[in-house]
């Protein structure tokens, strides 16, 4: 049982891939405080349809990094 042996494209993924994860954080943080200003903007009457538009736009981010990560 001989293992191959590790590419330096691999290590350098595993070095950049804490990085990527990062700037998605933060740019979905971003996304998040720009959508909630916009929400109160707007009042209360477009509330409810807005924080569902929110919700689903988090969980589509959620699962879209899940995928991603699970490669």
């Amino acid at each position: 049982m001989v293992r191959e042996p590790a590419l330096a494209v691999d290590a350098l993924f595993d070095l950049l891939m804490p990085a990527s994860q990062l700037v998605i954080g933060i740019l979905v943080l971003v996304t998040v405080i720009v959508s909630v200003h916009r929400l109160f903007l707007r009042g209360p009457s477009r509330m409810g349809g807005a924080m569902l538009i929110a919700a689903a736009a988090v969980v589509c981010v959620a699962v879209v990094s899940y995928l991603v990560q699970s490669l």
